[in-house]
This record gives structure tokens, C-alpha cells and sequence, in this order.
């Protein structure tokens, strides 16, 4: 009888056993769900987390960037969005969204790599700002290397030409140019663009043509800089002759 007994003794041990398992695997099974479920709700909400701060972390890069030589002359910015800008015509402008009453005509445009331009116009809380690449632009610059100065204009197809640069002048494919600080607009040591090629011309001078640093094809947020600009009366102003 006893020989009888054991062997189920032994089956229902072991079926408890099993059962006691089964039950520790389940419930474990229940807490690895539940715990990937909170692990995936957590990385959703970091996802979101994310996606809502990416605007203002490529902000604050846009930003630091254009600080990196603005400290140079310490102006203050003014972020602007840009709300349209004009490629078809050779008198390319752009016109931005600002705060009224905040912007003034002949404020210096920049974006994080370089200069863009200079405003033209003020309307409410719209700023219309003229390229550096039309045609009609020019600007005071230098070659950041050799402190040589010239003048650069908008060539079409969003180029630059460089121009009353001498023969003489020790210039190189690769120079970086820089706005001078000559022209009453621009302060020193805005990045303007990188010489593409120096072709001695006719006239003594350079044929040089620059390519800006900035992208214009990439522009959606720049900075007007609360610079003062030397006034057209004091630029015009002759010298008094009389003793």
C-alpha cells in the first residue's frame, strides 16, 4: 500500500511544485509587462520631451553661433523670423517679422554664419532687408589675412564680386573676407564670404569673386544688430573752409 501511495505523493508534489512555478513565472511575466510598459510611456513622453525642445535648442545654437563675432564689437541682437524672400529678382530682398517700433533702416541683418544683409525699409512689425547679394548692394570689407580693403557687390546667382582690390595685393583662393567697419553700415569683422577666384583684369584691379558664407537657400531665423550706424547727414557733411 505504501509502495502504492508514494509514487502519487511524489506526482502531486510535483504537480504543486509545477503549479507554485507556473505561478512565480506568471507573475513575473506580469511585472516585466508592466514595467516595459512604463519604460516605453517614459521614453514616449522623453521623445515628446525632445521634439518640443528641438526649436529652441536650434535657437540657442543660431544664437551662440552669431555671438561667436559679435562679441567681437559687443552690439546687441534682436532675433527676426523671415517670413518671405525674394530669389527670382535681381533686387533680392527679404522681408522679416519683428516687434514694431524695434527696428531702424540701415540696421545691420546677420544669421549664425555670416552677414545677410542690412534693413531698407520698416512697416509696422515688417522689416524689408536688401542682400548683400543684389546687384545695388555694396559693402565696406577686408581680407580677414592681409587687412586689405575693397568692396563687395552682388554678381547674380547668389555670388559676390570683390572689387578694387590691387594687383599689388597679396591675394588667394580661400581668403576669408570680412566687413571692415568702412562703409558707416557694418561694423568690423562680420563674416561676408571666402574668395572662389582672383583673376587679374584690366584696369589694375582683381576680378574676384567671393562666395558668401551664408546659405540664403537655408534662412529662417536671423538677427538685426542694435548697432548705430554712422547718419547719412554726418557721412555727406563737407568740411567747413572758412578759418
Amino acid at each position: 500500500m505504501v509502495r502504492l501511495v508514494s509514487p502519487i505523493t511524489g506526482f502531486v508534489s510535483w504537480v504543486g511544485s509545477g503549479v507554485t512555478g507556473f505561478s512565480e513565472n506568471m507573475a513575473l511575466r506580469r511585472t516585466l509587462l508592466a514595467e516595459n510598459l512604463r519604460l516605453r510611456e517614459e521614453v514616449g513622453e522623453l521623445r515628446e520631451e525632445s521634439i518640443r525642445n528641438f526649436g529652441l535648442q536650434k535657437d540657442l545654437d543660431h544664437l551662440a553661433e552669431a555671438l561667436s563675432y559679435t562679441r567681437a564689437f559687443e552690439a546687441d541682437l534682436q532675433v527676426a523670423d523671415l517670413v518671405y524672400i525674394d530669389y527670382a529678382s535681381w533686387l533680392q530682398t527679404a522681408i522679416l517679422s519683428t516687434a514694431p517700433d524695434t527696428v531702424r533702416v540701415n540696421q545691420p541683418v546677420v544669421s549664425g554664419k555670416g552677414l545677410v544683409g542690412r534693413v531698407v525699409l520698416v512697416a509696422g512689425p515688417y522689416a524689408k532687408v536688401q542682400l548683400i547679394t543684389d546687384r545695388a548692394a555694396s559693402v565696406g570689407v577686408m581680407i580677414e589675412r592681409t587687412h586689405r580693403q575693397g568692396v563687395t557687390k552682388g554678381a547674380g546667382r547668389g555670388n559676390l564680386e570683390l572689387d578694387y582690390v590691387s594687383l599689388q595685393a597679396d591675394v588667394r583662393v580661400g581668403d576669408v573676407v570680412v566687413t571692415a567697419g568702412i562703409d558707416g553700415v557694418y561694423p568690423r569683422g562680420i563674416p561676408v564670404g571666402t574668395i572662389a577666384a582672383a583673376i587679374p583684369g584690366d584696369a589694375l584691379f582683381y576680378e574676384i569673386r567671393v562666395i558668401p558664407k551664408v546659405d540664403f537657400g537655408l534662412l529662417d531665423q536671423v538677427y538685426v544688430l542694435k548697432e548705430e550706424t554712422v547718419p547719412e547727414a554726418v557721412k555727406e557733411a563737407l568740411p567747413d573752409a572758412q578759418p
